[in-house]
């Protein structure tokens, strides 16, 4: 074999690598990309007033985690949104206001109360039953 024809044979292949490399990295981006997509497409906008009551998201409580522990502190009412996205919130038991990142909220809906619901009975009545009802 010639050594010539041997670096030539060398080169070709290293050539050949770095195309490979070039189309796994193309992919990668691309899988990037789609993958960026489908998730921007998952987020739900939440849409803040001044005024509303809203909760905390504790992102500390993820060291040591309480089984039955809730996870969001609150109930804090909105004071300021800014044009990023950041919103400053006031404690209601505490005078404090701070600003935070606005994906760390969520709306606090107070005293849900169910409307007049009729109840319905599933058990079928007796013969002698459904001839007084009619």
């Amino acid at each position: 074999m010639d050594i010539d024809e041997a670096g030539l044979q060398r080169k070709l292949k290293l050539n050949e690598l770095e195309e490979i490399r070039n189309e796994a990295y193309d992919s990668a981006m691309i899988y990037k990309d789609n993958a960026k997509t489908f998730h921007d497409r998952m987020i739900k906008k939440k849409d803040f007033v001044v005024g509303q009551k809203v909760l905390l998201f504790h992102s500390r409580l993820k060291l040591f985690p309480g089984k039955l522990r809730s996870r969001w502190l609150g109930p804090f009412v909105i004071t300021h949104i800014f044009p990023s996205g950041a919103i400053r919130i006031k404690g209601i038991k505490i005078d404090k206001e701070f600003t935070v990142n606005g994906h760390r909220l969520k709306p606090y809906y107070e005293n849900f109360v169910e409307p007049n619901v009729e109840e319905t009975s599933l058990i079928e009545p007796k013969a002698s039953e459904f001839l007084e009802i009619v």
